[in-house]
């Protein structure tokens, strides 16, 4: 194998064990924070992490959107993220949500 292929090849797998551990590290960090949501902070990182909007969100926990933003606000403060993409991912590696199985006779989505 050519030298600048193996180079290129072992930047990539580098890169990939950054990420993974930058993930890891964002998960463990937050973990003990986790326990100082209020519960409705916690129903709202649920449903953030289900991709609903603060409007929908509001209808389901018959919040006002105010309060929803609000809370929005506070578990990204709270646990140290930077938007609501981040929010979802944190859910996700928490094991707070789990992946939805796809519907019979469906295509499941790409991973």
């Amino acid at each position: 194998m050519h030298p600048l292929l193996q180079w290129q090849l072992a930047a990539q797998h580098r890169d990939r064990l950054l990420a993974q551990a930058q993930r890891r590290t964002l998960v463990q960090s937050t973990a003990d924070q986790r326990a100082h949501l209020t519960e409705n902070e916690r129903e709202v990182l649920l449903a953030v992490a289900t991709g609903a909007s603060n409007a929908e969100i509001a209808d389901r926990l018959l919040l006002p959107e105010a309060a929803v933003r609000t809370h929005v606000g506070h578990v990204l403060a709270k646990l140290g993220l930077r938007d609501r993409v981040q929010a979802v991912v944190y859910a996700y590696e928490a094991g707070l949500v789990r992946r939805r199985r796809a519907l019979p006779g469906r295509p499941r989505p790409p991973l």
